[in-house]
């Protein structure tokens, strides 16, 4: 039973989880300032939980299915031709594609049945939030294919998310939830973003446009890298510019020596995939390397510096308006 919940949470790549609590965890802290709802806040996680979980799912099975038309199902040669994280279960035989699919609806269904009841208890706001989410977890594999991914990643873990928590929380819309998503929205795009400059090549092989694999190498794709860091600690000076916090969201550049050595790390990926970069104390923490140390640590690293980044937001929330 132990190992059986041990090979869905690794199909549903629960390690990723962190990226949705992170986000949720900022509109949730600046939702109780306001005196929202904590109850429904939680429910809320659970729910953007799920949908998360349905998502990375559904994207591994699509995948699947259009990588192993290519090599006509030979083991080896998709094995060389897909990143080493990704499907292993599935092509090793430990979970049948039937079975992914029935994990994906129960996960939806839980999450469809969250919606529901915040329907009947905060109004039809929900659905319009509902109906995003869904829409792209479920089609976030196609939208993957058009160089949509990061558009669909910044709507999800931006408006969506923040203006869905703050909805069922106080009942009530407002522009500067929106605005309070976009710091925590862009930090969380460069997590997709160095996903897919790692997975550069395998991308390709899997007919996925992203904007990283619009330029000829992965190190010309690093100067869009190098433009949303500095976006993610520029844009907060927009929540002192019109009023949504103070000068607290300042302590979020305490995590800059994080986001350089993310930087130079993935420098050292476009010059040897192979590469493992210097650990330092506070890279950590860094679970299981799946046999993929060298793209592990990197992306346990981009989604740490996610977590970071986010819980000092949070408690610049806590400083400003208590």
């Amino acid at each position: 039973m132990i190992n059986r919940l041990s090979t869905v949470l690794e199909c549903s790549r629960v390690f990723a989880l962190p990226m949705t609590i992170m986000a949720w965890f900022v509109a949730f802290t600046y939702a109780v300032s306001v005196s929202g709802n904590v109850n429904f806040g939680l429910i809320a996680l659970l729910g953007l939980a799920l949908v998360h979980l349905s998502a990375n799912i559904l994207d591994d099975y699509f995948d699947y299915k259009t990588l192993i038309k290519q090599v006509n199902y030979d083991k080896q040669e998709y094995l060389k031709n897909s990143q080493k994280t990704k499907c292993r279960l599935l092509v090793l035989g430990y979970i049948k594609e039937k079975e992914l699919l029935i994990i994906a609806a129960i996960y939806l269904a839980i999450a469809g049945s969250i919606g529901l009841f915040f329907y009947l208890k905060c109004g039809v706001g929900v659905i319009y939030y509902t109906i995003i989410g869904g829409i792209i977890a479920i089609f976030y594999s196609f939208l993957s294919k058009l160089r949509l991914s990061e558009l669909a990643i910044a709507l999800a873990y931006g408006p969506a998310l923040f203006g869905g928590v703050y909805y069922v929380m106080t009942k009530t819309y407002s522009w500067e939830v929106f605005l309070l998503s976009v710091p925590t929205m862009l930090v969380t795009v460069i997590l997709l973003y160095i996903h897919t400059i790692m997975d550069f090549k395998f991308d390709l092989n899997e007919g996925h446009k992203t904007i990283a694999n619009s330029f000829k190498s992965q190190k010309d794709a690093l100067v869009i890298l190098k433009w949303l860091l500095i976006l993610a600690y520029t844009t907060p000076l927009l929540l002192c510019i019109f009023d949504v916090l103070d000068w607290q969201v300042c302590l979020v550049w305490v995590t800059i020596p994080l986001a350089k050595d993310l930087y130079k790390s993935l420098e050292l990926f476009a010059e040897n995939p192979d590469s493992i970069p210097e650990h330092k104390w506070y890279h950590f923490p860094m679970e299981n390397m799946r046999n993929a140390p060298s793209f592990m640590i990197r992306m346990y690293q981009s989604r740490n510096l996610t977590i970071y980044y986010s819980l000092i937001l949070a408690l610049a929330i806590v400083l400003a308006l208590n």
